[in-house]
């Protein structure tokens, strides 16, 4: 497998605020605490405060949480260094899409654990832990109801509603015995497990557990009870609201495109078969959609005995998450990456210290087949993200044996109308506009010359365009990156070690598009 990396802004696939805040522009230097880059971390390990009395809790739910399953060494080995206070933890979050969804979910996987692998060759005195966050109280079931492998979309149909985590998952059967070659850890997690949730952390941890990676279900009634402040803050004060508005509106003023509205309160009610909004309407909390309502001090009350009852918004998730963990850094796609810098204002209300928000790794993994296709073109790996107009042009380019450009003519053309422009000024200024009117529309007409010149030229090659339109439709799905559409199954099941390969060859604080090409 060789790797080419491309520069993130070449991709064209990440926004404005991604860029600049990669590449720490300053008028960003106040919407996040460190900077996402190792040496970071020596201000952050100094820097985080998580109690004694927190950890044991955390190390005793995870204890609860991992009953029953089969734990690698190295698995046993991160629960038990969770209980030290030298024990760090590096996070990434995710839907329980099912058989794991698209591939970018591995690649997150892949880079925490690999940030861990760096972090202690560079602070040995510390220990860190990669951890998955999973999120089990999530209630959008058609963002997590199918996976695409191998060209087919297998979609989960149920009538089951409320936080996915909770769901049954034995109706993935069908699912399960329909796909040839499905891995038997996804038959035992699906159909041998009582929730989703529980399923997950199966296969994440057959998958992942060699490397010690921890998945963790904030749905508890322990770890919600750490978060009880923040819950009493949000529904009965609202400063959430106004202070991610405050800073929202920042980075709307200096152009930059939010991802995240919060709401008054930030939280939804949580029950087997509901997950719904609150919200307080004359005078009392109200779940929508429900006939529940709540006073004051039967919320208070409430809160209280069931903090579980409450679940985080978008809003406050990230808060709930460094509540409960000894977190040093997130990592997270694109659009997470720009919500997090939306939201320091609140963990600075709460006194929790804002952690490295870094990106994932990106990938693209070109088999066999396709590079041995892309080879024949000429074309740079690189030329793989251009625009598709602009790739066939290209690709025409490359390979044609006539000059298909007006090279020089054009510009040759256009200049002596400069010159017919001057001479017409010095007759009459009034016929300078209508000089220039005319090399305008000549320059419309050479340019369509031009295409006309690449369209027959197209023709000639469309036997090679077909090729580089083959490898796109293989590369792309749709137009759509493949890492967000793709599912890993379409290279694990010929490639065992495909996981592995990818810890090989990500590197988590190179901030560049990974290509994977299978020689």
């Amino acid at each position: 497998m060789n790797l080419t990396k491309v520069d993130y802004k070449d991709t064209h696939q990440f926004s404005s605020l991604f860029l600049d805040y990669i590449h720490g522009k300053d008028q960003l230097r106040e919407f996040y605490g460190q900077r996402p880059a190792i040496d970071s971390f020596k201000e952050q390990i100094a820097t985080k405060n998580f109690s004694p009395e927190s950890r044991k809790i955390l190390c005793q739910v995870l204890e609860d949480q991992y009953q029953g399953i089969e734990l690698s060494g190295a698995t046993r080995q991160s629960l038990d260094l969770l209980t030290d206070p030298n024990t760090f933890t590096i996070t990434t979050g995710h839907q329980l899409n099912i058989f794991t969804g698209p591939l970018y979910f591995i690649y997150k996987i892949v880079t925490v654990i690999n940030i861990c692998k760096q972090l202690k060759a560079v602070y040995p005195e510390k220990n860190f832990v990669p951890v998955y966050w999973m999120a089990s109280e999530d209630h959008d079931f058609d963002e997590i109801s199918y996976f695409r492998l191998n060209g087919k979309k297998h979609h989960w149909e149920t009538d089951q509603t409320g936080a996915v985590g909770r769901f049954n998952p034995g109706e993935l059967k069908e699912i399960v015995n329909a796909v040839p070659g499905m891995p038997e850890f996804f038959r035992e997690a699906y159909l041998g497990h009582k929730t989703l949730a529980d399923a997950v952390r199966y296969y994440v941890n057959e998958l992942f557990g060699q490397y010690g990676l921890i998945a963790i279900d904030g749905d508890n009634h322990a770890l919600k009870k750490l978060f009880q402040p923040v819950i009493e803050e949000d529904i009965f004060r609202n400063s959430t609201n106004e202070l991610v508005e405050s800073q929202s509106k920042k980075l709307d003023e200096l152009g930059y495109k939010t991802q995240i509205y919060p709401r008054s309160i930030n939280f939804f009610y949580l029950e087997d078969g509901l997950r719904n909004r609150i919200v307080k309407e004359e005078g009392k909390f109200r779940v929508l959609d429900s006939e529940l309502e709540f006073t004051e001090e039967e919320m208070r009350a409430l809160i209280d005995s069931h903090p579980e009852r409450f679940s985080p918004n978008v809003v406050l998730r990230p808060v709930y998450e460094e509540c409960v963990l000894p977190n040093l850094a997130y990592i997270g796609g694109p659009a997470e990456v720009i919500y997090w810098l939306q939201l320091k204002p609140v963990f600075d209300l709460h006194k929790i210290v804002f952690p490295i928000v870094m990106p994932r790794s990106f990938a693209l993994i070109m088999p066999k087949n396709i590079s041995d296709k892309w080879e024949k073109t000429h074309l740079a790996i690189e030329d793989l993200f251009l625009d598709k107009d602009d790739l066939y042009k290209k690709a025409v380019k490359e390979h044609s044996s006539r000059d298909i450009h007006l090279n020089g003519q054009m510009e040759e053309i256009l200049s002596q109308f400069e010159k017919i422009k001057a001479q017409a000024a010095e007759i009459d200024p009034t016929l300078a506009p209508h000089v220039e009117a005319q090399q305008v529309k000549t320059k419309r007409k050479l340019e369509n010359i031009e295409k006309k010149f690449v369209r027959a030229e197209k023709r000639h090659q469309s036997d090679r365009l077909r090729q580089v339109e083959a490898v796109l439709d293989e590369l792309f799905p749709n137009g759509s990156p493949q890492e967000r559409v793709d599912n890993f199954l379409n290279f694990y099941q010929s490639d065992p070690s495909f996981i592995e390969r990818l810890i090989t060859y990500f590197e988590p604080f190179d901030y560049r598009f990974n290509v994977l090409v299978d020689g």
